[in-house]
């Protein structure tokens, strides 16, 4: 066993000793030492339960016949950081987790690790250091959380409380509905209850093969969780005893699998991002032109909020992950069925027999939304290295639009002019300076997309940016935009009144702007001044990768 690194030999008697002070026996030395690595942290709601969690998924280990150690990773909640300075630390913290359980794993020499996330950056992170680690390694999140119910009887979650803000801003809505929303916008524990990032990046893990079907869309507060995580606990156990690691299972065959569950759904963008992320660690080449391709071929077969009045609820009581699956490997060509997974079965194996249980909420192939997958990858001379738009969020009227650009140089300055009238129907805003350098750290723009959807513009103007969106983030968006403003590219180059074009089915985004007037504007262009981060967000800054490359850190 790789533990017995620290607790074999008469020199570990310290050890031994040390070990014997948590409360490890003497038969305890002879079994497998378990990583129990826990995001539980009390302020974010995904994660609120995850103590509660922890503690049995530690008593299955033990039942199972390891040894448990639980640790805790930090975590933000892109929803509370979101709008302000705190939303800079989102994408950084991704680097944080993964380095943190990168080195609690290897420090310590466990034999195998259970990881038990959530939330938005946590679970990247983690995927990002089980690739590092390469231990026997099972994924099990805490859950996504129930819809709300307004008042009125509609279905809520927290997109619908950020765009009630801008309505409210109009006087839309009282200030009695708004505080409606906002006392029911989000009802129990779990990751928000829509295809946001937390549960895109849950659901990916199933089709990744690095979960236990059920693990990305059985609600928080549902029962069946419980045997999720003991069925985990002690498939973990035989992962150990095989030695079936991460970088077996997370193969560029499984990240393909992974990506076209993400295009039927319809994911966040950010899961772009994020795969590119995991699969570097993993040491699998994996590119933009590469999940465009998946894109390209891949039906939409389901969508929820944003892009729908449908939540992970319905989809999981439509047969969740493996009903999708399932008409996925339908597709001629598109999946790798012969995939391992942590079940130690085959992807096809999970999914055998599984049909949907309500047609409204994933589709058939014969019904399907679209013939291609819910996110698209696009360039043109104003993304050179490509930009991210989410397609199953868009209005149709808005699949190719064109229009003068109006230009905000931050977040901040989005919102206020956006709340403040500064953009009307037929614009094309440009929010720039806001990518993983420039932020730094790729802020999540929820905020001004939420405030257009609110103002009744959702069908009517476009966004582009070099920052990143919310899996909450609906319209014709595109974010992304590489390279970024803050190393030159071309976004850094628009003028007010510029027109810029996106044609979604053709993949292009354009500014029709003469090469030769860029070039001259290109030559003149200094990196605006400044305050320069210290901390953490210096460090991103100065090591941050483009998005295109999913914003990793090199040196």
């Amino acid at each position: 066993m790789r533990s017995d690194v620290i607790k074999k030999g008469f020199e570990r008697a310290p050890h031994r000793s040390l070990l014997k002070a948590t409360g490890v026996t003497d038969a305890d030395m002879g079994k497998p030492f378990v990583a129990v690595c826990n995001a539980f942290v009390e302020i974010i709601p995904g994660h609120v339960h995850l103590n509660k969690v922890g503690e049995y998924v530690k008593k299955c280990v033990r039942e199972a016949g390891g040894v448990p150690f639980e640790f805790n990773t930090i975590g933000v909640d892109d929803g509370i950081a979101m709008g302000h300075r705190g939303m800079l630390y989102s994408l950084p913290s991704r680097e944080i987790i993964a380095d943190s359980v990168e080195t609690m794993v290897r420090a310590h020499c466990f034999d195998g690790m259970i990881c038990i996330p959530n939330c938005d950056k946590i679970i990247p992170g983690m995927l990002m250091a089980a690739m590092r680690c390469n231990i026997p390694t099972i994924f099990v999140s805490g859950g996504p959380m129930k819809a709300g119910k307004a008042m009125d009887g509609r279905t809520i979650d927290l997109i619908s409380v950020f765009e009630g803000v801008a309505a409210h801003q109009l006087g839309k809505i009282s200030d009695a509905e708004l505080k409606d929303l906002e006392d029911h916008g989000c009802p129990t524990c779990g990751s928000c209850a829509g295809m946001f990032t937390a549960n895109s990046m849950n659901c990916l893990c199933e089709a990744l093969g690095m979960s236990l079907p059920g693990s990305g869309s059985v609600l928080a507060v549902d029962p069946r969780r419980n045997d999720i995580y003991r069925a985990a606990s002690f498939r973990l156990m035989e992962l150990i005893r095989r030695d079936i690691k991460p970088r077996d299972i997370a193969t560029r065959d499984a990240f393909d699998n992974a990506l076209a569950l993400d295009m039927a759904m319809g994911g966040s963008t950010n899961t772009i991002l994020h795969t590119l992320a995991v699969a570097h660690e993993a040491g699998v080449s994996f590119d933009l032109a590469r999940i465009d391709a998946i894109s390209r071929k891949t039906p939409t077969l389901c969508k929820v909020s944003p892009s729908s009045q449908y939540h992970l609820e319905d989809v999981d009581r439509a047969g969740g992950i493996t009903a999708i699956l399932s008409e996925l490997l339908q597709v001629p060509g598109l999946m790798k069925p012969d995939s391992i997974t942590v079940t130690g079965k085959t992807l096809a194996e999970n999914v055998a027999g599984i049909t949907t249980k309500d047609p409204a909420v994933i589709r058939p192939l014969a019904d399907a939304y679209s013939k291609e997958g819910g996110l698209a990858i696009l360039y043109g001379n104003l993304a050179p290295e490509g930009g991210v738009v989410k397609t199953a969020g868009v209005d149709p009227k808005m699949l190719v639009f064109t229009g003068p650009a109006v230009i905000f140089e931050s977040q901040d300055e989005a919102c206020e002019g956006i709340l403040g009238g500064k953009v009307k129907a037929g614009d094309f805003v440009v929010i720039r300076y806001e990518g993983p350098r420039g932020g730094p750290g790729m802020q999540e723009m929820l905020a001004p997309t939420s405030y257009i959807m609110g103002e009744g513009l959702g069908d009517k103007v476009a966004m582009v940016t070099d920052g990143r969106f919310s899996g909450g983030t609906r319209g014709a968006t595109i974010g992304h935009v590489s390279p970024e403003a803050a190393s030159g590219g071309p976004i850094a180059l628009v003028r007010k009144g510029d027109r810029i074009r996106l044609d979604i089915p053709a993949r292009k985004l354009d500014l029709l702007v003469p090469e030769t007037e860029l070039a001259e504007r290109r030559a003149k262009w200094k990196l605006p001044p400044k305050e320069q981060p210290t901390g953490c967000l210096g460090k991103y800054a100065a090591m941050a990768t483009s998005a295109s490359t999913g914003a990793v850190l090199k040196w």
